[in-house]
C-alpha cells in the first residue's frame, strides 16, 4: 500500500506504518497493582480508554483516518503541524499512559491483554518521539497535505465523492488547506532559525508538484475537478451552490495560499536547505533516527545491525540471481542480471493499459482457486482491481487502498500505467501478491472484520503491515506462480530492493553516506537507471526508517514459520499458522512472536 508516515507527530495507530511495540529500549512502566476492580470492570476501563485514544488520533490527523477506512472526519484535515495543537496532543498521550498504567493488566482476558500491550507500546513510542520537531518538516516530495488533497479530487481514493454531502466535505477540506499552508510556511521559517530543514535535493524534487497545483483561474485548478465530474443526479440548486463554493474557495483562499507556498520555497526555503543527506545531520538527529528505527521496525535493532542484515540479504539474493540467470538466457555476472532484464524487449510486452490490468485480473482469478489451500481465514470484503486515474498517475506507484468500513469502498489494487510500452512484466506476479492478495488485502480488509477496538482496526505498524505483504510474496513459490524463471526473477528483484533499502537507509541516516553514494549503490545492485535510483534514494531521505520495516518484518514472519514447522513437525498446518499471524490484526513483532510461541506450546 502507499507508504504511510506521520508528518508533524507520530499518530501512532492512525497510520499504517507507525506504531511499534515491544522494543527493549523503550521503557514501558509496569502496570499499577493498587486497583482491585473485577476483571470485567478492568476490561471496560481499558476499552473505553482505547476508544478515547483512537478518537484523539483520528481527530488529530483525520486525513490519516480516511486513508485507513474511517470516514467520520472526511470534512476535516486537522492541524497536527500547529505547535499548540501538537503540544495538546502530547499532553493527551501522557494522560492516556498514566490512565493505562492504573489498569491491572493481569486481570484482563487474553484479548484485552493484547490491546493493553499494543497501547502501552504505541504510547511509549509516541512519547519517545516527543522531543523531535517533526512539525518543522511539514513538506517533502513524497507526502504533503496539498498533494494528498489534490489526489483526492478524482473521487477514487480515500475521499468519497458521490453525494452532495461528500462534495461539501471535500469543499471543507480544501477551504482548510489555505490556513494549513500558512502554518507550514511559519513552521519552516522556524526550522530555518533552528537548523531543522530538509535536504535541498528533495525540496527541488517537491517544488514542481506545488507549482502544478497553482492555477491561473479556479476552473483550471485540480481542486475544481469534482465540479467538472459532478453526478447528473444532483439537483440544480445543489449544483449551483457547490459550483459557487468551490470557485470561491479556490479563488479567494486556496490558490493564493499555494502561490505563497511556491514563492516561499523558491525565494526563502531552498537557499536555506541543507546539502547534507541523513537525519543524523540535524540537531539530535542520531537520537531522532534511532527513535524512527524503533518505531518502524518494532524492535530494538540498531542501525549497524540492520545494515549488516541488509548486506547479508543482498549477497544471498545475488546467489539466487546466479542460479536463475542462465535459465533466462543470461550468463554474465550475477549482479548484472537486473540491468540485462531491463534491456530485454520481451519483458515489456504491453501496448495498452487494458492489457496490463487484464494480466492482473487473470492472476486474481487464479489466486482465488489456490489461496483456500493456504488460508482458512480470509476476508469477506471483495478486492477490486483498477487502473490509477490519469490525474495522479505521474506521482503514484502500484498500491492498495483499504476498504471503507461502511461498505462504500472495497479494497482496491491500483495499477499505475504511465506508458504501457514501458511497463515490465517480470514483477507483476510478486507485486500483486504483495499489494493485492494475499498481501495487503488479506491483512487490512480482514482487520476490519475482526471486531477489534478501533485503534487496532484502523491502526498498525509498518513492520507487520509491510512485513506480512513481503512474506506473502514468498508464497508464490509454493503456489507454483514462479515456475517461469522471469517471474521468479521478478520476485527476487523485489526482495533485493527491500534488502538494499536496509543498506542505504541506515547508510544515509546513521553511517554518513551521501545521496550520491546511495544512488550509485542502487544502480550497481539493482541495475536501476539514474532517474529511478535518484527517486528511490530521495524517498528514503524524506522518510527516515520507513523502508526498514518491510524486510525486518518479513524475516521475522519467516523465522516464526520455520520455528513452528521445526517444533510441530507433521502437526504443523500452514493455514493455521496464517490464521495465528493474521487472526488478531496488526501486532508488534515481539507480541507476534509470543503468540506463535503460545500456539506451538499448545500443539506440541
Amino acid at each position: 500500500m502507499k507508504p504511510s508516515f506521520t508528518r508533524g507527530l507520530i499518530a501512532a495507530a492512525v497510520m499504517i506504518a507507525c506504531a511499534p511495540a515491544g522494543a527493549a529500549d523503550i521503557a514501558v512502566p509496569a502496570p499499577a497493582t493498587a486497583t482491585a476492580a473485577p476483571a470485567s470492570e478492568q476490561g471496560k476501563r481499558l476499552n473505553a480508554l482505547a476508544d478515547e485514544y483512537y478518537d484523539a488520533l483520528a481527530r488529530f490527523n483525520p486525513v490519516n483516518a480516511s486513508e485507513n477506512g474511517d470516514n467520520r472526519f472526511a470534512d476535516q484535515i486537522g492541524m497536527s503541524i500547529s505547535p499548540s495543537v501538537r503540544a495538546k496532543q502530547f499532553a493527551k498521550y501522557h494522560d492516556f499512559q498514566k490512565r493505562l498504567h492504573a489498569i491491572s493488566r493481569d486481570k484482563l482476558n487474553q484479548r484485552d491483554q493484547t490491546s493493553y500491550d499494543i497501547l502501552a507500546w504505541e504510547l511509549a513510542i509516541a512519547l519517545r518521539l516527543e522531543p523531535f520537531p517533526e512539525h518543522l518538516l511539514p513538506l517533502n516530495q513524497m507526502d504533503s497535505m496539498p498533494v494528498t488533497l489534490a489526489n483526492y479530487s478524482s473521487g477514487q481514493g480515500a475521499q468519497p465523492l458521490t453525494t452532495v454531502r461528500d462534495y461539501k466535505a471535500y469543499l471543507n477540506r480544501i477551504t482548510q488547506l489555505g490556513p494549513w499552508i500558512d502554518q507550514a510556511i511559519a513552521n519552516m521559517r522556524e526550522g530555518m532559525k533552528r537548523g531543522v530543514v530538509q535536504p535541498k535535493a528533495i525540496m527541488l524534487s517537491a517544488l514542481p508538484q506545488y507549482r502544478k497545483l497553482v492555477a491561473a483561474k479556479a476552473q483550471d485548478s485540480i481542486f475544481y475537478t469534482p465540479i467538472k465530474d459532478m453526478p447528473a443526479k444532483f439537483g440544480n440548486a445543489d449544483k449551483q451552490v457547490l459550483t459557487d463554493g468551490y470557485r470561491r474557495a479556490i479563488e479567494t483562499g486556496l490558490n493564493p495560499a499555494l502561490q505563497r507556498l511556491v514563492t516561499f520555497i523558491e525565494k526563502e526555503y531552498l537557499p536555506a536547505c541543507r546539502t547534507s543527506t541523513g537525519l543524523s545531520a540535524l540537531p539530535n538527529g542520531m537520537d531522532w533516527y534511532l527513535a524512527r528505527v524503533a518505531e518502524q521496525t518494532t524492535t530494538d535493532l540498531k542501525p549497524e545491525q540492520i545494515h549488516q542484515i541488509g548486506l547479508k540479504e543482498v549477497a544471498r539474493i545475488q546467489g539466487e540471481y546466479a542460479r536463475i540467470g542462465p535459465k533466462m538466457g543470461y550468463n554474465g555476472p550475477a549482479a548484472g542480471l537486473p540491468t540485462w532484464v531491463l534491456q530485454q524487449p520481451k519483458y515489456k510486452p504491453f501496448k495498452t493499459d487494458k492489457e496490463v490490468i487484464d494480466v492482473y485480473r487473470k492472476l486474481d482469478e487464479k489466486l482465488k482457486q489456490k489461496l483456500p489451500q493456504l488460508f482458512s481465514l480470509r476476508p469477506k470484503t471483495p478486492l477490486d482491481l483498477r487502473l490509477e486515474p490519469e490525474l495522479s498517475r505521474a506521482t503514484a506507484s502500484d498500491h492498495y487502498t483499504a476498504p471503507a468500513t461502511d461498505g462504500t469502498r472495497p479494497g482496491v489494487f491500483w495499477s499505475v500505467v504511465n506508458d504501457p510500452k514501458e511497463y515490465g512484466s517480470t514483477g507483476m506476479v510478486t507485486l500483486f501478491l504483495h499489494e493485492g492478495q494475499p498481501g495487503h488485502h488479506f491483512h487490512i480488509a480482514l482487520m476490519q472484520e475482526l471486531n477489534l477496538p478501533n485503534f487496532r482496526k484502523f491502526g498498525g505498524n509498518n513492520a507487520f503491515t509491510e512485513g506480512w505483504a513481503l512474506y506473502a510474496e514468498t508464497l508464490g513459490k509454493e503456489m507454483g506462480l514462479f515456475d517461469k524463471p522471469e517471474d521468479y526473477f521478478g520476485h527476487l528483484n523485489d526482495e533485493m530492493l527491500r534488502a538494499v533499502r536496509l543498506v542505504v537507509d541506515t547508510g544515509m541516516h546513521a553511517k554518513g553516506w551521501t545521496r550520491e553514494q546511495s544512488i550509485q549503490y542502487m544502480r550497481e545492485t539493482l541495475g536501476y537507471p539514474e532517474s529511478l535510483a535518484k527517486s528511490e534514494t530521495e524517498r528514503y531521505m524524506a522518510w527516515p526508517g520507513q523502508a526498514l520495516g518491510y524486510k525486518i518484518g518479513s524475516l521475522k514472519i519467516q523465522e516464526l514459520r520455520h520455528r513452528a514447522e521445526s517444533a510441530l513437525g507433521n502437526k504443523f498446518s500452514l493455514p493455521k499458522f496464517h490464521e495465528i499471524v493474521l487472526g488478531e490484526g496488526t501486532l508488534p513483532l515481539s507480541l507476534l512472536a509470543a503468540k506463535v510461541d503460545r500456539w506451538i506450546a499448545a500443539n506440541k
